[in-house]
């Protein structure tokens, strides 16, 4: 059981590797499939696609703006698989 865990964990993160993420200053637009999974309270109008093939979004607060990851309804964060 494990190693199956083990397995699925490296490929998900070597294949995570090959999405190329959003240019800087950039945004994505969503897929309605994504959208669909977005916790509410999460501005969808500036989500980026970072390196590690999840999705950030800008949150901004009074002290500081800093990207954040974009979760599900569930709390887990909403990532790609890279095609092949």
């Amino acid at each position: 059981m494990n190693s199956k865990y083990w397995l699925a964990a490296g490929a998900i993160l070597a294949l995570s590797g090959c999405v190329t993420p959003t240019p800087e200053g950039e945004t994505e637009v969503l897929p309605e499939e994504v959208l669909g999974l977005v916790a509410p309270g999460q501005d969808t109008s500036t989500v980026r696609l970072q390196d590690d093939g999840c999705y950030w979004y800008l949150h901004n607060n009074v002290v500081e703006s800093v990207y954040i990851p974009l979760l599900t309804r569930d709390q887990r964060m909403i990532c790609v698989v890279a095609q092949s």
